[in-house]
Protein backbone atom coordinates (compact mmCIF):
# COMPACT_ATOMS: atom_id res chain seq x y z
CA UNK A 1 0.00 0.00 0.00
CA UNK A 2 1.44 3.20 -0.87
CA UNK A 3 2.16 5.94 1.72
CA UNK A 4 -0.22 8.80 1.89
CA UNK A 5 1.03 12.27 2.37
CA UNK A 6 -1.20 15.12 3.61
CA UNK A 7 0.28 18.67 3.97
CA UNK A 8 -1.80 21.53 5.09
CA UNK A 9 -0.68 25.13 6.43
CA UNK A 10 -2.33 27.37 9.54
CA UNK A 11 -1.63 30.66 9.77
CA UNK A 12 1.58 29.90 12.00
CA UNK A 13 2.35 26.46 10.85
CA UNK A 14 2.87 23.73 7.99
CA UNK A 15 2.31 20.44 9.25
CA UNK A 16 3.18 17.36 6.84
CA UNK A 17 1.73 13.50 7.67
CA UNK A 18 3.21 10.30 6.18
CA UNK A 19 2.37 7.48 8.46
CA UNK A 20 3.82 7.48 11.34
CA UNK A 21 5.53 10.66 11.04
CA UNK A 22 3.85 13.83 11.38
CA UNK A 23 6.25 17.13 10.61
CA UNK A 24 5.37 20.03 12.33
CA UNK A 25 7.21 23.42 10.68
CA UNK A 26 7.22 26.94 12.88
CA UNK A 27 6.30 29.23 10.29
CA UNK A 28 6.43 33.33 11.28
CA UNK A 29 8.55 35.08 8.71
CA UNK A 30 11.59 35.92 9.65
CA UNK A 31 12.13 34.68 12.96
CA UNK A 32 9.49 32.53 13.46
CA UNK A 33 8.01 34.25 16.45
CA UNK A 34 6.39 32.25 18.98
CA UNK A 35 2.61 34.87 19.01
CA UNK A 36 -0.57 33.73 20.47
CA UNK A 37 -1.77 32.07 17.10
CA UNK A 38 0.80 29.79 16.86
CA UNK A 39 0.51 28.46 20.61
CA UNK A 40 -3.29 28.06 20.12
CA UNK A 41 -2.59 26.09 16.61
CA UNK A 42 0.24 24.07 18.16
CA UNK A 43 -2.04 23.26 21.36
CA UNK A 44 -4.81 22.18 18.78
CA UNK A 45 -2.62 20.18 16.64
CA UNK A 46 -0.55 17.96 19.15
CA UNK A 47 -3.67 16.84 20.99
CA UNK A 48 -5.33 16.18 17.84
CA UNK A 49 -1.74 14.37 16.86
CA UNK A 50 -2.11 12.61 20.45
CA UNK A 51 -4.87 10.82 19.44
CA UNK A 52 -4.37 9.28 16.16
CA UNK A 53 -2.75 5.60 16.71
CA UNK A 54 -0.90 5.77 13.00
CA UNK A 55 1.46 8.37 14.12
CA UNK A 56 4.48 7.65 15.81
CA UNK A 57 7.22 10.33 15.78
CA UNK A 58 6.91 13.71 15.52
CA UNK A 59 9.17 16.05 13.95
CA UNK A 60 9.63 19.60 15.02
CA UNK A 61 11.33 22.61 12.92
CA UNK A 62 11.75 25.96 11.81
CA UNK A 63 10.77 27.32 8.49
CA UNK A 64 13.09 29.86 6.56
CA UNK A 65 16.97 30.67 8.38
CA UNK A 66 15.90 29.91 11.60
CA UNK A 67 14.21 27.65 14.21
CA UNK A 68 12.50 30.00 16.19
CA UNK A 69 13.87 33.87 18.03
CA UNK A 70 11.35 33.02 20.76
CA UNK A 71 8.03 34.20 22.26
CA UNK A 72 7.06 37.46 20.87
CA UNK A 73 8.16 39.97 23.20
CA UNK A 74 4.93 42.19 23.04
CA UNK A 75 2.96 39.77 24.65
CA UNK A 76 5.14 40.33 28.29
CA UNK A 77 3.37 43.04 28.58
CA UNK A 78 1.41 43.49 32.69
CA UNK A 79 -2.11 43.05 30.26
CA UNK A 80 -1.24 40.21 28.26
CA UNK A 81 1.75 38.47 29.59
CA UNK A 82 -0.28 35.93 32.81
CA UNK A 83 -3.19 34.33 29.51
CA UNK A 84 0.86 34.16 27.26
CA UNK A 85 2.33 32.49 29.96
CA UNK A 86 -0.48 29.96 30.46
CA UNK A 87 -1.28 29.09 26.54
CA UNK A 88 2.67 28.57 25.93
CA UNK A 89 3.16 26.22 29.31
CA UNK A 90 0.20 24.01 27.91
CA UNK A 91 1.79 23.75 24.78
CA UNK A 92 5.26 22.83 26.31
CA UNK A 93 2.98 20.24 28.42
CA UNK A 94 1.77 18.55 25.75
CA UNK A 95 4.47 18.65 23.64
CA UNK A 96 6.34 16.90 26.62
CA UNK A 97 3.33 14.61 28.24
CA UNK A 98 3.08 13.25 24.06
CA UNK A 99 2.69 9.68 23.75
CA UNK A 100 5.10 9.94 20.23
CA UNK A 101 8.56 10.55 19.98
CA UNK A 102 9.56 14.21 19.46
CA UNK A 103 12.85 15.15 17.22
CA UNK A 104 13.71 18.74 16.75
CA UNK A 105 15.55 19.95 13.72
CA UNK A 106 17.50 22.98 15.01
CA UNK A 107 18.83 25.93 12.77
CA UNK A 108 19.78 29.41 12.75
CA UNK A 109 18.79 31.08 16.13
CA UNK A 110 17.00 28.88 18.80
CA UNK A 111 16.40 31.30 21.51
CA UNK A 112 14.17 31.69 24.48
CA UNK A 113 11.27 30.16 23.95
CA UNK A 114 12.06 28.79 20.77
CA UNK A 115 14.81 27.00 22.76
CA UNK A 116 12.74 25.63 25.42
CA UNK A 117 10.05 24.20 22.88
CA UNK A 118 13.37 21.89 21.40
CA UNK A 119 14.82 21.22 24.83
CA UNK A 120 11.74 19.29 25.59
CA UNK A 121 11.72 16.97 22.64
CA UNK A 122 12.84 13.81 23.54
CA UNK A 123 15.60 13.90 20.68
CA UNK A 124 17.41 17.07 19.72
CA UNK A 125 19.84 17.57 16.28
CA UNK A 126 21.28 20.79 15.35
CA UNK A 127 23.65 22.51 13.17
CA UNK A 128 26.63 22.93 14.42
CA UNK A 129 26.50 26.77 13.63
CA UNK A 130 22.92 27.17 15.41
CA UNK A 131 22.75 30.30 17.98
CA UNK A 132 20.99 28.91 20.96
CA UNK A 133 20.57 30.48 24.10
CA UNK A 134 18.33 32.13 26.73
CA UNK A 135 18.13 36.14 26.83
CA UNK A 136 15.28 36.57 28.68
CA UNK A 137 17.55 38.29 31.65
CA UNK A 138 18.41 40.60 29.29
CA UNK A 139 14.78 42.11 29.41
CA UNK A 140 14.70 41.51 33.17
CA UNK A 141 12.73 38.53 32.90
CA UNK A 142 13.65 34.74 32.97
CA UNK A 143 12.60 31.57 31.23
CA UNK A 144 10.19 29.47 33.33
CA UNK A 145 10.93 26.25 31.29
CA UNK A 146 14.45 26.72 31.50
CA UNK A 147 14.71 27.50 35.48
CA UNK A 148 12.43 24.22 35.73
CA UNK A 149 14.20 21.59 33.60
CA UNK A 150 17.42 22.88 31.59
CA UNK A 151 19.77 22.08 35.14
CA UNK A 152 18.72 18.24 34.56
CA UNK A 153 19.90 18.78 30.79
CA UNK A 154 23.17 20.33 31.40
CA UNK A 155 24.02 20.66 35.03
CA UNK A 156 23.11 23.10 37.78
CA UNK A 157 26.23 25.49 37.04
CA UNK A 158 25.96 25.30 33.22
CA UNK A 159 22.39 25.50 33.27
CA UNK A 160 22.60 28.67 35.78
CA UNK A 161 25.45 30.12 33.91
CA UNK A 162 22.80 30.25 30.45
CA UNK A 163 19.63 31.71 32.25
CA UNK A 164 21.74 34.20 34.52
CA UNK A 165 23.93 36.19 31.91
CA UNK A 166 21.57 35.49 28.93
CA UNK A 167 24.85 34.45 26.79
CA UNK A 168 24.31 32.63 24.09
CA UNK A 169 26.13 29.68 22.51
CA UNK A 170 26.46 27.64 19.30
CA UNK A 171 25.23 24.68 18.43
CA UNK A 172 28.24 22.40 18.62
CA UNK A 173 28.48 23.27 22.19
CA UNK A 174 24.74 22.89 23.10
CA UNK A 175 25.30 19.30 22.02
CA UNK A 176 28.49 19.31 23.68
CA UNK A 177 26.75 19.84 27.25
CA UNK A 178 23.44 18.11 26.50
CA UNK A 179 21.37 20.24 25.97
CA UNK A 180 21.06 18.43 22.27
CA UNK A 181 22.05 15.12 20.97
CA UNK A 182 24.50 15.52 18.19
CA UNK A 183 25.46 18.92 16.14
CA UNK A 184 26.13 18.75 12.68
CA UNK A 185 26.85 20.32 9.57
CA UNK A 186 23.86 22.78 8.20
CA UNK A 187 23.64 20.34 4.92
CA UNK A 188 23.53 17.34 7.29
CA UNK A 189 21.02 18.10 9.35
CA UNK A 190 17.65 17.08 7.27
CA UNK A 191 19.60 13.79 6.71
CA UNK A 192 20.46 12.91 10.12
CA UNK A 193 16.42 13.60 11.15
CA UNK A 194 15.88 11.33 8.69
CA UNK A 195 18.10 8.78 9.54
CA UNK A 196 16.57 8.99 13.37
CA UNK A 197 13.15 8.84 11.46
CA UNK A 198 13.76 5.76 9.90
CA UNK A 199 15.21 4.18 12.84
CA UNK A 200 11.99 4.89 14.87
CA UNK A 201 10.06 3.47 12.07
CA UNK A 202 11.36 -0.31 12.77
CA UNK A 203 10.02 -0.12 16.28
CA UNK A 204 6.56 -0.88 17.80
CA UNK A 205 4.68 2.30 18.38
CA UNK A 206 2.87 0.69 21.33
CA UNK A 207 6.42 -0.12 22.81
CA UNK A 208 7.48 3.59 22.17
CA UNK A 209 4.82 5.14 24.10
CA UNK A 210 4.98 3.22 26.83
CA UNK A 211 8.49 3.22 27.46
CA UNK A 212 8.17 6.90 27.03
CA UNK A 213 5.87 6.89 30.12
CA UNK A 214 8.34 4.86 32.39
CA UNK A 215 11.09 7.06 31.33
CA UNK A 216 9.77 10.45 32.38
CA UNK A 217 7.36 8.78 35.32
CA UNK A 218 9.85 10.22 37.55
CA UNK A 219 10.69 13.65 35.91
CA UNK A 220 7.20 14.55 35.29
CA UNK A 221 6.06 14.70 38.86
CA UNK A 222 8.59 17.13 39.21
CA UNK A 223 8.27 19.24 35.85
CA UNK A 224 4.89 20.13 36.37
CA UNK A 225 5.05 21.17 39.68
CA UNK A 226 8.85 22.96 39.05
CA UNK A 227 6.85 24.88 36.12
CA UNK A 228 3.89 25.96 38.03
CA UNK A 229 6.07 27.14 40.90
CA UNK A 230 8.35 29.46 37.95
CA UNK A 231 5.02 30.32 36.33
CA UNK A 232 3.34 31.97 39.42
CA UNK A 233 6.59 33.44 40.83
CA UNK A 234 7.17 34.81 37.41
CA UNK A 235 3.81 36.54 37.09
CA UNK A 236 3.30 37.22 41.02
CA UNK A 237 6.52 38.89 41.52
CA UNK A 238 9.10 39.24 38.32
CA UNK A 239 6.00 40.77 36.30
CA UNK A 240 5.17 43.79 40.02
CA UNK A 241 9.03 44.71 39.41
CA UNK A 242 9.37 47.94 37.52
CA UNK A 243 12.72 46.41 35.46
CA UNK A 244 10.71 43.47 33.94
CA UNK A 245 8.25 46.32 32.98
CA UNK A 246 10.54 48.48 31.85
CA UNK A 247 13.26 45.77 29.47
CA UNK A 248 9.88 45.08 27.76
CA UNK A 249 9.05 48.42 27.03
CA UNK A 250 12.07 49.00 26.37
CA UNK A 251 12.96 46.38 23.88
CA UNK A 252 9.54 47.40 21.90
CA UNK A 253 10.91 50.98 21.64
CA UNK A 254 14.15 49.38 20.67
CA UNK A 255 16.20 51.40 22.94
CA UNK A 256 18.69 50.81 26.17
CA UNK A 257 16.75 50.15 29.44
CA UNK A 258 16.84 51.75 32.36
CA UNK A 259 17.19 49.63 34.93
CA UNK A 260 16.29 51.46 38.69
CA UNK A 261 16.45 48.41 40.56
CA UNK A 262 13.23 47.69 41.55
Amino acid sequence: MATVVTESKLARLAVEVSSPVARITLRKAPLNVIDIVMMEELDVLLADIDGRADISVIVLSGEGKVFSAGVDVAAHTPDKVEGMLRKFHGVVRALAATKKVTIAAVHGHCLGGGAELAMVCDIVYTSAAAQWGFPEIKLACYPPVACTALAALVGKKRAAELILTGQPISGSEAAQIGLANHAVPDESLAGAVDTAVEELQRLSPAALAVTKKAFYAWDAMHFDKGLARAEKIYLEELMRTSDAQEGVQAFVEKRAPRWTGK
